[in-house]
């Protein structure tokens, strides 16, 4: 469990850095606590390497006040858990996730958070996906994909992303980015 703590803090800190996350930031992570240990995603779900996998990441993310959004599996529609102080004025959705029902990783994140809530989506800065959980839908609409020097965390495939806002007006605008 040591290793995979390791490994999601490597990779929380690395994302962090290469998207430039900055405080109120929101970092959405979908994680098959299966295919971290070896298995099939769905059919395997583990509360201790969700807890090992989200510690990791969380006590990365916690100090620099960047809110972890944790995605629940295809049983809950993909819902979000994350803390209220991220979305405040946010439809809240009424359910609680379970190992088998939501998955471990967001189980953990219900049971970690202060003041956990439930939604239907989010627009999120960054995500990792461990183990194909398919984050996408809960990234803002430009995603750029992000290498990380890891690509696994436990046997799952590592994936990251980073956002960036939408260009608009063609090759004679000036952006944000470039002033």
């Amino acid at each position: 469990m040591n290793e995979l703590y390791n490994q999601a803090r490597q990779a929380a800190e690395e994302l962090c850095e290469i998207a430039k996350l900055k405080q109120g930031d929101i970092m959405v992570v979908g994680c098959s606590s299966s295919e971290v240990a070896g298995g099939v995603i769905g059919k395997n779900s583990s509360l201790e390497t969700a807890q090992a996998v989200f510690s990791g990441i969380y006590d990365v993310l916690k100090p620099k006040g960047i809110y972890l959004a944790a995605q629940c599996c295809e049983h809950l529609n993909r819902a979000i858990i994350v803390e209220k102080a991220a979305v405040p004025f946010a439809e809240i959705a009424n359910v609680v996730p379970q190992p088998k029902a939501g998955g471990s990783f967001a189980t953990t994140a219900y049971k970690t958070f202060e003041n956990p809530v439930a939604l239907e989506n989010i627009k999120a800065d960054a995500g990792l996906d461990i183990g194909g959980t398919l984050i996408g839908m809960h990234l803002k609409s430009v995603a750029v994909p992000v290498r990380l020097s890891l690509d696994h965390i436990g046997s799952a495939i590592l994936i990251a992303a980073r956002t960036r806002a939408k260009y608009i007006g063609g090759s004679r605008a000036i952006y944000n980015d470039e002033i």
